[in-house]
């Protein structure tokens, strides 16, 4: 079997942008805003380019404080660009996002980190930023996904109790249909990338079930301590309504 990866020329790599025009035309002739489409390429390039030559530096370092730094960052991020589907709340919402997050991810990484793997130090930044970024981005989508639905419903006039119901199966979807996918639709990206790198296929299942757990796990609690913390937060602005009312 191969060690080696194959290098993706520039040129051979610009042909996956083929695909992605074809959607961009989709969007402009239905109307339905291909401007936000362009941006969010053309911002996934910006930021994978840059993010590349950081990552180099901060692989090499064996600095915790900067390790730390990196994941703050992350982790701010995340809970900000969770709430996007919610504009007039996302100021006053931020703050549960983040605690949301924090528990369901940065619990999670620790017990990845620190029990499941074998690290030399807590803080190889070329282990804990990438299971990082997996862990922060499903908690950020399924936080994402329980606010807009749990916001939806409330607006319908849905008790808290079934719209709770509503947001949470909504929120855990996306990883429901990966769990069932994986190994007979799809094989992920972490599993994919190690056997392309030449691991044997029966070594890299067993991180790929990691990542699965993991990703299940921190979207799952992330998004239920969302929900709480929102029925918490309704009660105490509107004592005699179990919930509260979305604020305007």
């Amino acid at each position: 079997m191969n060690d080696t990866v194959q290098i993706i020329p520039l040129l051979r790599l610009a042909l996956m942008m083929a695909p992605v025009a074809v959607v961009l035309l989709v969007f402009q002739r239905w109307s339905v805003g291909w401007r936000t489409g362009a941006y969010a390429i053309g911002r996934m390039l910006v930021q994978l380019t840059l993010v590349g030559y950081i990552l180099v530096f901060i692989f090499e370092t064996d600095s915790g404080l900067i390790v730390i730094s990196v994941l703050t960052v992350m982790l701010l991020a995340a809970s900000w660009i969770a709430l996007r589907p919610l504009q007039k709340e996302r100021r006053s919402q931020y703050p549960l996002a983040l605690a949301s997050i924090a528990i369901g991810g940065v619990l999670t990484l620790v017990l990845v980190t620190q029990g499941v793997l074998d690290l030399a130090t807590w803080h190889q930044g070329r282990f804990v930023i990438p299971l990082a970024g997996m862990i922060f981005a499903g908690s950020m989508n399924a936080v994402s996904l329980a606010a807009e639905r749990f916001a939806a419903e409330r607006e319908r006039g849905q008790a808290y109790a079934e719209a709770r119901f509503s947001a949470y199966r909504a929120a855990l979807i996306p990883i429901m249909n990966s769990l069932f996918a994986v190994g007979v639709v799809s094989l992920p990206g972490m599993m994919t990338g190690q056997i392309l790198a030449g691991i044997a296929p029966h070594l890299a299942v067993r991180y790929q079930i990691m990542v699965m757990a993991m990703i299940f796990g921190a979207s799952g609690v992330s998004a239920a301590c969302y929900l709480v913390f929102v029925e918490s937060r309704g009660r105490g602005e509107n004592p005699d309504k179990a919930g509260g009312q979305r604020s305007s």
